[in-house]
């Protein structure tokens, strides 16, 4: 005898197309261009910002940088739809995210230019720091998840990492954990389609991402990563769903890596030039400001003063971390211990007579 034991689906999600329409059925915030507008902002902030930090690595001015062009609307979403006392974990491409969660462009500047202070927050401090080893936050996620939990917190931990991170043993733990559980988490993939210079197609044989929540038996859903609104919606659900208690949730939100991986990278060795073309029509911040210019809310007035604000806030970001004294050299022995070994505090001694100059 042989029997279907039991059925699956993944939905997809989207309600802001390319071209700037928005569906019937979308979210009642999505009819208020007032609800739209910080959405827009954020994103066009991100992304001046993202121009600038990709530059000054061009000029010698900042270390390997991580561009998150294109994908602005994922960390926008997360970060507007978090409360202050949740806590993000973020891969390498957050820096929307961050921005909306208090992380200043100075900081972001200091942590990309080799210095740790960088990750110290004045604003959201129980915030992790950039993560950049693949998917080995998404077990460090569900601590923070399983802490809320025993404390009685409606917190939620949100983990954010790209569609490679999906390949890695951590992040299938981090799911069954999180799922026997039922903790209050949330893991966002970014699936850009490329892993470094791997494509989404071998990476993993599964035709969707979100189908992997499927197995640790939790929440899994596809959402067009392009579409602040969907991704807005989505999100809101799966906070509300954790806090609630009612479990984790898998969001994956599908967009496209239009810059390289990294400014170590160069994505026209191993990319087609026209596939990047056609994904630029798609990206998020000109779809959202087609839809507000659509409906009266924007026009080319509005967008010259926040171009102008942007900059200037990215500027005088910039003025602040080129201005920031290095770190001395023994600085880097504070943090790794409450107790230094004999060993290291010996060298570290011995960096400290050398006066900053070794």
């Amino acid at each position: 005898m042989r029997e279907t034991v039991a059925r699956f689906a993944v939905a997809y999600r989207r309600h802001l197309h390319p071209d700037g329409r928005l569906d019937d059925d979308a979210p009642a915030f999505a009819r208020d261009p007032a609800r739209l507008i910080p959405l827009y902002r954020a994103m066009v902030r991100a992304r001046t910002f993202d121009a600038k930090a990709v530059a000054l690595q061009r000029t010698g001015q900042l270390g390997t940088y991580a561009s998150a062009l294109g994908q602005e609307a994922i960390g926008v979403a997360v970060g507007s739809a978090m409360r202050p006392e949740d806590v993000l974990l973020p891969s390498y491409r957050e820096h929307a995210a961050q921005l909306l969660r208090g992380v200043t462009m100075t900081e972001l500047l200091l942590y990309w230019g080799g210095d740790e202070r960088g990750s110290d927050f004045a604003g959201p401090r129980e915030d992790f720091p950039v993560c950049i080893p693949v998917a080995t936050h998404a077990c460090h996620a569900v601590g923070v998840a399983y802490a809320f939990r025993l404390r009685g917190e409606a917190r939620v931990a949100v983990a954010v990492m790209g569609d490679g991170a999906t390949s890695k043993g951590d992040f299938y733990e981090a799911l069954n954990a999180a799922g026997v559980w039922r903790l209050p988490l949330v893991v966002v993939v970014n699936n850009n389609q490329w892993a470094i210079s791997v494509p989404r197609s071998r990476q993993s044989a599964a035709e969707t991402l979100a189908q992997k929540a499927v197995a640790a038996g939790i929440h899994g859903e596809q959402v067009d990563g392009n579409d602040v609104v969907a991704l807005r919606a989505a999100l809101d659900e799966a906070l509300g769903r954790a806090r609630a208690g009612e479990g984790p949730s898998l969001v994956e939100a599908l967009t496209y890596r239009l810059g390289d991986h990294t400014t170590a990278d160069d994505a026209s060795r191993y990319r087609d030039d026209d596939e990047v073309r056609r994904r630029w029509a798609e990206e998020p911040a000109a779809r959202l400001r087609s839809h507000l210019v659509a409906v009266g809310a924007w026009g080319k007035a509005d967008e010259e003063a926040l171009l102008a604000e942007a900059r200037a806030e990215v500027e005088q970001a910039v003025a602040a971390y080129l201005a920031t004294p290095p770190p001395a050299p023994e600085a880097m022995f504070d943090h790794l211990h409450a107790e230094l070994p004999a060993a290291l505090a010996r060298q570290r001694a011995e960096v400290a007579g050398r006066g900053g100059h070794g």
